[in-house]
């Protein structure tokens, strides 16, 4: 799965504008933790005979026949599962998951000789674990195998979840209702009966009953329909691979459809709302090629005849990797040639890339339990970008893989973070695990290994672990071992992926003299929270070097005794080669052949780690960025921006020589330094809107124009140039206009006057439509046009544009009103309601509005969102995480203190409380700097 809010909010993109990634950025989720029931008793009052939440592992499900019955005018359904399964010890009891179904009838069917016996079994429900007990009236044999049937019905769901309702408005404005799966991690119980485990594979046979009008798809191709009744048929669909419950999919809906075969044969469809079809040509022809692309790459053909992608209407998180049919929001499947920009592009050949390699790690081999998800979402991410980077390489992924372990850094260095792979047994723990650490730390580590071992031996040793697990599932170690059975290469430059080390050549591997454990060293990046901070100090020619876990907070915070392996690479003034060292102990020392002006460790952000230069290191690598910043790479450079701030905020670096190592970016033009740039100053002014800082917040955002003014001023109002220089506009022409650079603003008031004037049909360039809308939304007159042209617009991402427009307003009715609405769900769909609620939670208007909203709707928002989920974490994170003062931290511990079981305990709680907490530290001990460091650079920059 693809989590909507870990990656990118739907108004723009997997490598956000950094302005954007401020306002809408967003963290952890999280759990709340409840007890288990000591002595558990049955919802009609007996005991029920399983205490445990994990299913008893002496049943085996084998193969299920599902028949699901929706009336999409009543949204209800009615269904029969027949689940075939064994017993390897007897038991009278069968324990497995159901959720929300009311079940009519369990039976027990077994054959002897030639006879087939069928005995009524009495159902005991059990609903907070979610389970049910079937009783047999004498207990299963060992080895035999049995049928279980089970008749019941249900409701669609209202939730976004299990088997759901979706509707969409056709342009002549009526309103269709659709039905649709999404059953990641524990869903699949609510639409029938199952043993709804990972671990417990299965093959499945999939009938649909529905109206003529309607079309019924679901994992495998049709084989056949046949007349039911007058004005009902039943669609069968072959029968599946063995897979977990959590990839079960099945859609009804009047979509329409285009197709396109795979030099191998594969049928790739792309189904959509008949209206919105013709935005599907970008998508089929990536994934045509993604597909091509893995099933070369991991050297095993794709299992399936057939692999559809849809596009749902309403779905709460990005999309979803049901194999042989994944889901996706609109807006990161569909592409609008009029309205789409270049990072929609992206996201989207980044999500479809994403969805098909979890076809292989994932759907193929499957992590034992919730615990490792790392090894399905952490290895899909990463290889987005090593198919992108090969099938589109005028995209140039490679350059933004780093931001996503900076982007992940800011919360694993928080207290409240979790290991890699970290034990879970509840739904709502399980639900945790879909945060920034399972997908980009995974990512991140991986990429680490990669670069470590090489690229050809990391790609045979992934080959292996997945040809050695198919349809089966895995630990951590099954990885680590798989590798550690591959040597590595001679060190020779790659040339399959993103890990090149371009004008760089390696030196005699330090580890290659001393032995590879793979397993040792990545048990370290795993089992233990956070990452490690090196401090580097040169004395003549040694360089010594401490590893330590990275804090945010005071440097004198407790030492946890944490150490990692870490791979480290360096290079020098003297030499560009990228000299490798291992570091497994605390403290170690290297000898350079000759004394060196500069020293830069991590060389291209390699490694998950951040590194400290002591003495007059940053003042060395501070006047290298000012006198000749191209000598070291984009990547190098934002690494060193990236890097010089955190440490700020440990009390390694003043923040004095941060801001001044930043001022060479008034020469930079590469998209990445700037990025990283503008996401580690703007927040700086957030905190200062949520104290009256007035005057000096001024200062500050007119600091950081000036900063910019050259690079601003060069951009065109076109969509010419390539994706990074196309997203590089967007972000500063916003920038420049929110901060109200008047030629800035100008410009796009001409633009929206057009547009409006036309009625909306002008077609702006679509690089530069946030700016545009952004100004034009200032007046009452342009947000309720703005408004109007939300609720006939037919692209979903011309909707995310003006989404985010309304959300910036500076009208607090307006922006009170847009809360109200979108929380009905009606115009505005309710899977947009936790992004709104963020945007406006980062308004500086509009925060104290959205903070409210939150504590007066609580117990709304966790009916329609569960606790735990993404989506409420986001709410929680985006509305109080830029908190600067006492009182608002006291508000937040008191209303989530009063909370009890209803959310006191969520992770992203934790998480808020101490990120508040950092920033009242890191505005008092910083803020009095920064206002004497302004009042020096004016002159300067003007």
């Amino acid at each position: 799965m693809l989590s909507l809010f870990i990656r990118w909010p739907p108004v723009t993109m997997p490598f956000l504008p950094s302005l954007l990634l401020i306002l809408l950025t967003v963290s952890t989720p999280s759990w709340c933790q409840s007890s288990d029931t000591s002595s558990p008793k049955a919802s009609n009052g007996t005991p029920f005979p399983w205490e445990k939440m994990r299913l008893p592992e002496h049943i085996t499900p084998v193969h299920y026949d599902l028949l699901i019955h929706a009336n999409l005018t009543t949204l209800t359904f009615e269904g029969t599962t027949e689940i075939e399964i064994t017993a390897s010890q007897p038991t009278s009891t069968i324990i497995l998951h159901s959720h929300l179904l009311q079940i009519s009838k369990a039976t027990l069917k077994k054959r002897v000789g030639e006879r087939l016996s069928a005995e009524p079994l009495r159902v005991l429900e059990y609903p907070p674990h979610e389970q049910i007990a079937l009783l047999a009236p004498e207990p299963l044999a060992v080895g035999l195998l049995y049928t279980v049937v089970i008749d019941y019905s249900g409701n669609l769901s209202e939730h976004l979840n299990g088997f759901y309702k979706s509707t969409y408005r056709t342009k002549e404005g009526e309103v269709r209702v659709l039905a649709s799966t999404h059953f990641e991690p524990t869903a699949a119980r609510m639409a029938f009966p199952c043993f709804d485990e990972p671990a417990f594979k299965a093959n499945f046979s999939v009938k649909i009953r529905r109206e003529p009008r309607h079309l019924a798809i679901s994992n495998m191709p049709l084989v056949k329909s046949v007349a039911i009744a007058e004005g009902l048929l039943e669609d069968h669909f072959d029968v599946t691979v063995k897979m977990s419950t959590y990839l079960v999919a099945f859609i009804i809906s009047d979509f329409k459809s285009i197709f396109k075969m795979t030099k191998s044969g594969v049928k790739v469809s792309i189904y959509a709302a008949p209206d919105k079809i013709h935005q599907a040509d970008y998508a089929l022809d990536t994934a045509v090629t993604l597909l091509e692309f893995y099933e070369d790459y991991f050297s095993i053909p794709y299992p399936l005849p057939k692999q559809d992608l849809a596009a749902i209407p309403d779905f709460e998180s990005g999309a979803m990797e049901n194999w042989g049919l994944t889901t996706y929001r609109e807006s990161i499947l569909l592409f609008d040639p009029e309205t789409s920009s270049a990072s929609d592009k992206l996201s989207i050949t980044m999500t479809v890339s994403h969805e098909l390699a979890h076809q292989w790690f994932g759907n193929l081999v499957t992590m034992e339990w919730w615990n490792d998800l790392w090894l399905n979402e952490g290895f899909a991410k990463f290889m987005e970008f090593v198919s992108v980077s090969v099938t589109h390489p005028e995209l140039k992924v490679e350059d933004y893989f780093f931001g996503k372990c900076f982007n992940v850094m800011e919360v694993d260095a928080l207290n409240s973070s979790h290991p890699v792979s970290t034990p879970v047994v509840k739904p709502a723990q399980i639900r945790e695990m879909f945060d920034e650490v399972s997908y980009e730390k995974g990512a991140c580590i991986l990429n680490m290994l990669r670069d470590y071992i090489s690229a050809d031996a990391f790609k045979s040793g992934i080959v292996q672990y997945l040809q050695k697990y198919s349809y089966k599932n895995t630990r951590n170690e099954d990885l680590w071992n798989s590798m550690a059975s591959i040597c590595p290469t001679d060190g020779s430059e790659r040339t399959d992926g993103f890990c090149s080390r371009g004008p760089h050549s390696s030196s005699t591997s330090h580890w290659r003299q001393e032995g590879l454990d793979v397993k040792t060293m990545m048990n370290t990046w795993t089992l233990q929270k956070g990452f490690p901070l090196i401090t580097v100090t040169v004395r003549g020619r040694n360089v010594h070097m401490r590893q330590e876990h990275y804090t945010k907070g005071p440097e004198d915070a407790a030492e946890t005794g944490y150490l990692w392996h870490v791979p480290l690479t360096f290079i020098t003034s003297e030499s560009n080669s990228v000299q490798r060292f291992l570091l497994k102990t605390k403290t170690d020392v290297l000898i350079l052949p000759e004394e060196v002006e500069w020293i830069k460790f991590n060389v291209g952000m390699n490694g998950y780690y951040i590194v400290h230069y002591e003495d007059d290191g940053w003042d060395s690598l501070t006047g290298l960025l000012k006198g000749a910043h191209t000598t070291i790479s984009s990547n190098d450079r934002a690494s060193l921006i990236n890097n010089a701030f955190q440490l700020v905020s440990n009390g390694k670096l003043s923040i004095e020589k941060a801001l001044d190592l930043a001022l060479y970016l008034r020469r930079e033009t590469e998209i990445m330094p700037v990025f990283q740039g503008l996401n580690e100053l703007i927040p700086m002014y957030k905190l200062m809107e949520k104290r009256d800082m007035k005057e000096v917040e001024n200062q500050f955002k007119a600091f950081l124009i000036r900063l910019l003014r050259d690079l601003i001023d060069k951009q065109t109002w076109t969509d010419e140039g390539s994706v990074s220089q196309r997203m590089l506009r967007t972000e500063l022409l916003l920038l420049a206009c929110v901060r109200k650079y008047q030629p800035c603003v100008q410009r796009a008031e001409a633009y929206f006057r057009e547009w409006k004037e036309a009625d909306g049909n002008l077609s702006l360039p679509s690089d530069v439509t946030l700016a545009v809308f952004a100004v034009g939304v200032q007046n009452t007159e342009g947000w309720d046009f703005l408004y109007r042209k939300y609720q006939s617009s037919l692209s979903t991402s011309e909707k995310n544009k003006i989404e985010f427009a309304l959300s910036i307003s500076q009208d607090k009715n307006k922006l009170q009103w847009l809360l109200d609405e979108s929380f009905k769900g009606d115009v505005i769909k309710i899977q947009e309601f936790p992004y709104i609620l963020g945007a406006v939670g980062r308004n500086p208007v509009g925060y104290p509005l959205a903070w409210q909203f939150l504590r007066e709707n609580w117990d709304k928002l966790i009916e329609k969102f569960e606790l735990g989920s993404t989506s409420l974490t986001h709410m929680v994170i985006r509305t109080t995480s830029q908190f600067s003062t006492r009182a608002r931290l006291e508000e937040v511990k008191e209303f989530f203190g009063s909370l009890k079981e209803k959310g006191s305990q969520l992770r992203c709680v934790q998480q808020t409380i101490e990120t508040i907490g950092e920033n009242i530290r890191w505005m008092d001990k910083n803020f009095e700097k920064i206002r004497v460091w302004l009042q020096s650079q004016e002159l300067e920059l003007l």
